[in-house]
């Protein structure tokens, strides 16, 4: 057989493959490994057997997360790529007037929480835009997809799917109905199942936590979850750092943790000026189109990475944050020199 009818039969192959498993996976209910795990939510928190069986008889395989999952923007691009998608125009202004609509929760959320309304406001943007795009997956769907079929990260997916389960049974939602991304994050602040478990507020006092639709409750639960994580009110976030010595550069995006102090990484040649020396922190290297700009993290960045463990997160949410808090400064300070 020539190289070529190999390859084409070689095509037929896998695309046969694939085809199988879509029809073997289609139809989770059947499958000895989710009969395994509607078995273990049995006997751990009481869930009916026949009601388990008919939501995952529903539960469809979506090949899109699986794309989607394998190649997040985090990993895919590089500073000076991913920074302008978020640090825009349009995101600053629907920042400011998100911020002018809800002042008062937002407001009132600072006085409880301590958290900054930028940094609420900023989350809000990059996550949703506002609450504008917050996912058109059936989580169900998405979170069963990477619970049984995306074996790199099955356990995490396979918990977050029992914490969805039992968030829809304590919150009287029907399963079926819940949206959200690809990776099974959920309304305006995109909160995974056990993140909205440990986190969410019913923040106006209806006796719901709905983070869906309700933006008092988003604001008071992302505010709540930066709070939970240690933020420290009144105290710097980032700064940008001039680096004169190769040994700094060494431990440049070394990790997330806050794995040495200020006055260390100055004593490997790190400029810094204005910041407790005893402070812990930790140093960026971000990519930009030629060479690269340093930035020091400190404990407020890292709360924001348990958001998402991602130091160019971060600094966009920190960054975005910023641009709003100046452009609303100046608007007050227009209206107050009228």
């Amino acid at each position: 057989m020539d190289l070529k009818r190999l390859a084409i039969a070689a095509t037929l192959v896998v695309g046969a493959a694939v085809l199988l498993l879509d029809r073997a996976s289609a139809d989770y209910a059947e499958r000895q490994d989710v009969q395994e795990y509607m078995a273990e939510l049995g006997r751990e928190y009481a869930f009916d057997a026949a009601e388990l069986r008919a939501l995952f008889a529903d539960a469809e395989r979506e090949g899109t997360v699986l794309e989607r999952i394998s190649r997040p923007a985090e990993r895919v691009l590089k500073w000076h790529e991913y920074r302008p998608i978020f640090i825009e125009e349009p995101r600053i202004e629907q920042g400011l007037a998100f911020w002018h609509d809800n002042e008062a929760l937002l407001s009132q959320a600072e006085a409880r929480f301590g958290v900054p309304p930028e940094y609420v406001v900023a989350i809000l943007g990059v996550e949703t835009r506002y609450g504008r795009i917050t996912g058109g997956f059936r989580v169900l769907d998405a979170l069963t997809t990477l619970a049984f079929d995306y074996p790199p990260r099955s356990a995490f997916f396979r918990r977050e799917l029992t914490e969805f389960l039992l968030l829809a049974r304590e919150e009287g939602r029907d399963p079926r109905t819940l949206k959200g991304s690809y990776a099974g994050a959920m309304g305006y602040g995109q909160f995974i199942p056990s993140s909205f478990r440990a986190y969410a507020v019913d923040f106006d006092g209806d006796g719901q936590r709905d983070i869906w639709s309700n933006r008092a409750d988003a604001i008071g639960s992302i505010a709540n979850y930066f709070s939970r994580h240690g933020w420290e009110t009144g105290q710097p976030v980032a700064a940008q750092v001039q680096v004169t010595d190769a040994r700094a550069d060494a431990v440049a995006n070394s990790g997330l943790k806050l794995s040495h102090s200020v006055a260390e990484l100055e004593a490997l040649g790190v400029a810094v000026d204005g910041i407790d020396p005893r402070q812990p922190a930790a140093l960026f290297r971000m990519d930009l189109a030629e060479g690269a700009e340093y930035w020091l993290g400190l404990n407020n960045f890292h709360v924001i990475t348990r958001y998402n463990r991602s130091p160019m997160y971060a600094l966009a949410v920190h960054q975005l944050s910023q641009e709003i808090r100046l452009r609303r400064d100046a608007q007050l300070a227009v209206v107050a020199g009228r």
